[in-house]
């Protein structure tokens, strides 16, 4: 497996296109071998020697003088005979620096297929892939859930898929660090909702480059929503019992055939609880949604009525199911989402 890749310059003389590689999903006792690419960009270089972390890591590199802006690749192969993450270091030693220069491999070694075998119904750039959204839901602060997208380089060259446009509260990772031609590989995006300000739906768009300092282009767009919930697990039994409870008569709205117009709907909101109901949020997942409610505030005995109007034109292009998210202080439904339903 031939794995490229870039980083930032180094103290040293020696710069590596990717001074660490992700080799993705390994088989079982089939050894993976990464061909890290290098550049010399000192005086004459002379590589005394690379020693891995282990031995069950082996390493090839060049003996001979390596000129000013020459290129060159060291090899290393790790033999995938134990289960589970490896994380494998090389220290290469020469005349650049008193200090070794590190590289890395790591990924994942499965005993059986680790392979995806569904389909990619959506393009990213060059590539393919099962999706171009992504949705956290029902996500409590401090918890740091995890979203894969699986990719299928279909090109006929080689990608080092990038995410760019990265919030602050989002982490992502591709494996392995370079795709070759034809073969798969996984974008996970990691949510630190610790950073997350707002409870509710908080959405925001990435975009996946296939190379570092790739452009931002709307076919490589990947929509990421996140839906943070209050927490209510430091009540009381007796502020359980008193608290307000929302009843709502559907959580399915059919405007059914709304053509070349706008249509609306109603749902209908009752507090039937014992203290006052706070519907504190109400956000559309989607274009081409409106929405206007009557009261947000609702005593113990107390009606609303929720309107959802839907316009044919504005949601001509979007990507996933119309929905309308309400944030409430009921703590059995602080999160309800209402789908809405129409045929263009």
């Amino acid at each position: 497996m031939l794995m490229m890749a870039a980083t930032g310059l180094s103290a040293q003389e020696i710069t590596a296109v990717h001074q660490t590689v992700d080799c993705g999903g390994v088989r079982f006792n089939q050894p993976v071998t990464v061909n890290f690419e290098l550049k010399n960009r000192g005086q004459q270089l002379q590589i005394s020697d690379v020693r891995p972390d282990c031995g069950c890591t082996t390493v090839n590199f060049p003996r001979q003088p390596i000129g000013d802006g020459e290129s060159f690749v060291i090899s290393a192969t790790y033999d995938a005979r134990q289960m589970g993450h490896f994380n494998k270091q090389l220290a290469v030693y020469s005349n650049a620096s008193s200090k070794p220069y590190y590289l890395t491999m790591k990924g994942v070694v499965a005993a059986g297929d680790v392979s995806f075998s569904g389909g990619y119904p959506v393009s990213l750039g060059d590539v393919k892939a099962d999706a171009n959204h992504v949705e956290f839901d029902d996500v409590n602060r401090g918890e740091m859930p995890l979203k894969r997208i699986h990719l299928m380089n279909n090109s006929h060259q080689a990608v080092s898929p990038v995410v760019m446009h990265l919030p602050d509260y989002l982490m992502a990772n591709v494996s392995p660090t370079t795709i070759p031609a034809g073969k798969q590989g996984v974008l996970e995006l990691t949510l630190n909702s610790s950073k997350v300000h707002d409870y509710g739906l908080t959405q925001t768009n990435v975009y996946l480059g296939m190379k570092p300092g790739d452009k931002v282009s709307a076919d490589k767009e990947i929509e990421v929503s996140v839906v943070l919930l209050p927490a209510f697990n430091e009540l009381t039994e007796d502020e359980l019992r008193n608290a307000p409870r929302l009843s709502i008569d559907n959580t399915v709205l059919d405007l059914g055939k709304i053509g070349k117009k706008k249509k609306t709907g109603t749902i209908n909101l009752e507090n039937v609880g014992k203290s006052e109901l706070d519907i504190s949020s109400l956000q559309m997942f989607t274009a081409g949604l409106s929405v206007q409610l009557s009261k947000s505030k609702l005593r113990p005995g107390e009606k609303a009525t929720l309107k959802i109007t839907a316009d044919s034109k504005a949601m001509k292009n979007i990507r996933t199911e119309p929905r309308v998210l309400m944030i409430t202080n009921d703590p059995k439904n602080p999160k309800v989402i209402i789908n809405v339903k129409v045929q263009k």
